[in-house]
C-alpha cells in the first residue's frame, strides 16, 4: 500500500495509521481522507489485524480541514465535491478504531477522533470545534457527535464559542478514555489496546457494532438488535470455546471462527 499522506505499520495484530502532512499540522484534505478510508477498508479484510490506531505526531493529530479546499467555493461546488463520503467509510469500519491524539485535534481533526471508538490522549492534547471563527460550523459530525458525548448545553458552549477544550476537561467530559505522557503517547496507546487483543474477534466487532447502533435506533429497536446479535454469537466456535474454557477453568483459545 503506497500512500502520499499517511504512513502504515502493522505488528502483532495492531495496525497504526499515521497522518503524515506535518507541514500543515496534518490538515485533512480530500486526498488524505481518501487514502485513510482506502487503507482502513483494506485492513478490515486483513485477518491478521484486530485493532486499528489512527495517530498524528506530537504537535498535531490533525489541526482541522485544509481550508485551501474551501476558498471561494459556492454551495453547489461544496455539495458536488465535498460530500464527506470518505468520512462515512471510516465510520463504518467494523474493527475497533482507536484515536491516539497528541497536540491539536481541532475542527475536522476533532471530528475524526470522535468517529473513532476510543480516544487515548497525550497530556498536551487540545480539542475544539473552532469553525465558527471563520464563519462556518462543523460539517463532519461535530454538532451531532459532540452533543451525544457531552450533552446539549456543553456542546452549545464549545461549538458556538469555538473555544478549545484542554485534555483534562476533555477527560472529565467523557471525550477521552485515558491521558498519557506526551513523550510516550503512542507507546501507551499500544499498551492500552493490547487489553483487547486476546478477546474473540467476532464478539469484539459485533459488540462494537451494537454500541454504535445505540446512536442510530431508539431503545426498543436497540434492545432487539442486541438480542439478535447475542443469539447469533452462539453460532460461532469462539463462543463454544469461551464457555467451555470458563467451565473447565482454563484459558480460552479464540480463533475468530
Amino acid at each position: 500500500m503506497n500512500y502520499q499522506n499517511i504512513l502504515l505499520s502493522s505488528e502483532n495484530g495492531i495496525a497504526i495509521i499515521k497522518l503524515n502532512r506535518p507541514k500543515s499540522l496534518n490538515a485533512l484534505n480530500r486526498e488524505l481522507m481518501r487514502e485513510l478510508a482506502d487503507c482502513i477498508e483494506k485492513l478490515e479484510n486483513d485477518k491478521s489485524v484486530k485493532i486499528i490506531i489512527i495517530t498524528g505526531n506530537e504537535k498535531a493529530f490533525a489541526a482541522g480541514a485544509d481550508l485551501n479546499e474551501f476558498y471561494n467555493k459556492t454551495p453547489n461546488e461544496m455539495f458536488e465535491n465535498y460530500r464527506f463520503l470518505e468520512w462515512e467509510r471510516v465510520y463504518k469500519c467494523f474493527k475497533p478504531l482507536i484515536a491516539s491524539v497528541s497536540g491539536y485535534a481541532l475542527g475536522g481533526g476533532f471530528e475524526l477522533a470522535m468517529i473513532c471508538d476510543m480516544i487515548v490522549a497525550s497530556d498536551s492534547a487540545i480539542f475544539g470545534q473552532p469553525e465558527i471563527n471563520v464563519g462556518l460550523m462543523p460539517g463532519a459530525g461535530g454538532t451531532q457527535r459532540l452533543t451525544k458525548i457531552i450533552q446539549k448545553h456543553r456542546a452549545m458552549e464549545y461549538i458556538l464559542s469555538g473555544k478549545y477544550i484542554d485534555v483534562w476537561t476533555a477527560y472529565r467530559l467523557g471525550i477521552v478514555n485515558k491521558i498519557v505522557p506526551t513523550e510516550i503517547y503512542l507507546e501507551m496507546t499500544i499498551k492500552f489496546v493490547k487489553e483487547f487483543l486476546n478477546k474473540p474477534p467476532i464478539s469484539l466487532n459485533i459488540a462494537k457494532d451494537s454500541i454504535k447502533m445505540s446512536y442510530e435506533m431508539n431503545l426498543q429497536e436497540g434492545l432487539e438488535y442486541e438480542r439478535r446479535m447475542f443469539y447469533y454469537l452462539f453460532s460461532t466456535k469462539d463462543s463454544t470455546e469461551g464457555v467451555s474454557a470458563f467451565l473447565e477453568k482454563r484459558k480460552p483459545n479464540f480463533k475468530g471462527e
